[in-house]
């Protein structure tokens, strides 16, 4: 199954997705205020979220009448291309060093070291010559947990032992990378809650060591969110963005949920990129995102 196919498959996963809704919305009626009325309702239902759907809705309007369109199959492609303008960003990876470096961050149980073993794969299978710091030192298992997935990615790794300073972790990581003519850098950190001031402030000593000891690496700053969590994924990446200042998004878990309007709101409301799509289990199942695909799952 190919990425698209899993992808559409994940938007469409209830009774109630967004894709089936849509199906029928967009079934060749005239286009009337109920239309527009149903619309926003659907997206609303779909985590995209009662403001960034207003719009949506608002735009679509413009976009009918300019095009003079008579009914709602004809609209069909004026909203696919509305929402592929709303969530295209810079949407790749910006690897322009050697070494270029990505921390990632996240609360506990969104896929965080998974995403990064399956990250360092895609990267390895470019070509890349990868390296891995384990700095969640704190949860139990972890730094095993990233080693397996080193391994599986044929990336080398850095680890401390458990409970060791993250920071530190991170700080051998640069070093080792540089020395190992790494191409990428990816370091692990603990599962922050974005309500615990001290975990932050662990966060803000990682960032002014990355800042010190490669001021002149391409960095990227990934939080990684859960899709199933919907908008309140959306308020975890308001409250992250404002501590860490973050510069794209990994969205996890899109094949368990009917509600992938998520990455509508976050691209809009956070002017923060998508960056990663996860749709399964698999080691190749994280993908780079491709916002004209994504919209195109979900019409």
């Amino acid at each position: 199954m190919s990425f698209f196919q899993k992808l559409k498959a994940g938007l469409s996963k209830t009774k109630e997705g967004m894709l089936k809704n849509l199906d029928g919305l967009f079934g060749g009626h005239k286009i009337e205020e109920e239309f527009y009325e149903e619309l926003e309702e659907i997206l609303i239902m779909s985590d995209v979220g009662a403001l960034v759907s207003e719009k949506i809705v608002s735009e679509l309007r413009s976009s009918v009448k300019e095009q003079n369109c008579r009914d709602t199959s004809e609209a069909k492609a004026l909203l696919k291309q509305i929402l592929v303008d709303m969530i295209r960003g810079d949407e790749a990876l910006n690897l322009s060093t050697k070494p270029s470096i990505i921390l990632v961050i996240g609360v506990n149980g969104v896929g965080k070291t998974t995403t990064i073993g399956k990250m360092a794969y895609d990267l390895t299978q470019k070509g890349k010559k990868v390296l891995l710091g384990a700095a969640d030192t704190f949860r139990a298992a972890a730094i095993d947990q990233l080693q397996i997935w080193a391994d599986r990615a044929g990336a080398d790794m850095v680890k401390h032992t458990e409970g060791a300073d993250p920071a530190a972790v991170v700080f051998d990581a640069i070093t080792a990378g540089k020395a190992r003519n790494a191409d990428v850098i990816i370091c692990d950190t603990a599962g922050r809650l974005h309500n615990k001031k001290n975990l932050m402030d662990e966060l803000s000593k990682i960032t002014r060591v990355i800042s010190r000891e490669a001021p002149d690496c391409a960095t990227e700053f990934l939080l990684v969110l859960d899709a199933t969590t919907g908008q309140n994924g959306l308020i975890q990446a308001k409250q992250f963005k404002e501590a860490a200042g973050i510069t794209g998004i990994v969205l996890t878990k899109l094949d368990g949920t009917a509600k992938g309007g998520i990455a509508i709101a976050i691209a809009k409301e956070l002017s923060v990129p998508v960056k990663y799509a996860g749709v399964g289990e698999g080691i190749d199942d994280l993908r780079p995102f491709d916002a004209q695909e994504f919209a195109q799952a979900l019409i």
